[in-house]
């Protein structure tokens, strides 16, 4: 799970009539859907659309997952069985967060769904998130080849998000002078986005900047403190 991730949400779900066949049989009709229509709306707090954002939808009883993307108008449709509760998640970087659950009832018979449920989130995506495992040889701005997994995962995220433009910042511990660590961190947040350009990545969207030992997260009196110290992090610019 990513540190120092956050957000807030307000779910509101609206639940749809259910429509009898003519058909007065007690056999379900094939023709008749056994699933149910989900409209999904995302916003923030101030009602922006909220693009590109993945919703996942898991059944509690098999552990299926569907999801969608929001559209240019925060909205997407998903049809989901009946007869199931789902978790709704929303896709952070490298992580997700569950916050409600959507039940969508079992009918009997020839009964449907008419219309379809509602559900509407305000959500506040996270301003800022660290690379985890985003490591670089010791004293210098060379990346370790463990590395590039989570880059390319932040490449994936940058094409999904395609209007966001980000800061790479680098940080260190307080392990050797302030100036000289402060030019290291600027190296290897250099160096995160050189990597980002050769996959492709507009240079316009990505910035670089070194804090060195200015921004601790924890005490750099321990081995733990000064790991956490040592990070390149992310900003929704």
């Amino acid at each position: 799970m990513m540190k120092n991730y956050f957000f807030y949400l307000l779910l509101t779900l609206t639940l749809p009539f259910a429509a009898t066949s003519q058909n007065g049989s007690n056999v379900q009709n094939a023709a008749i859907p056994k699933d149910a229509a989900v409209n999904v709306t995302m916003t923030d707090f101030k009602n922006n659309v909220l693009n590109n954002e993945i919703v996942v939808f898991k059944s509690k009883l098999n552990g299926k997952e569907y999801q969608g993307l929001t559209d240019d108008k925060g909205k997407f449709t998903v049809r989901l069985p009946s007869g199931d509760t789902y978790e709704i998640f929303i896709l952070g970087f490298k992580d997700s967060s569950s916050y409600n659950f959507l039940e969508i009832p079992a009918l009997k018979g020839n009964a449907y769904y008419k219309e379809p449920f509602v559900v509407d989130i305000q959500h506040m995506p996270a301003k800022s998130f660290v690379l985890e495992d985003c490591n670089f040889e010791t004293g210098k701005a060379t990346l370790e080849e463990s590395s590039y997994a989570v880059l390319d995962e932040l490449v994936a995220y940058l094409v999904r998000k395609d209007d966001e433009k980000i800061e790479v910042g680098g940080h260190t511990d307080n392990v050797g002078t302030a100036a000289k660590n402060l030019v290291l961190s600027q190296d290897r947040a250099n160096t995160v986005r050189a990597y980002l350009l050769t996959k492709g990545i507009d240079p316009a969207r990505v910035t670089a900047k070194g804090y060195g030992m200015t921004k601790p997260v924890a005490s750099n009196g321990t081995a733990e403190g000064r790991a956490q110290n040592r990070r390149t992090e992310v900003t929704i610019l």
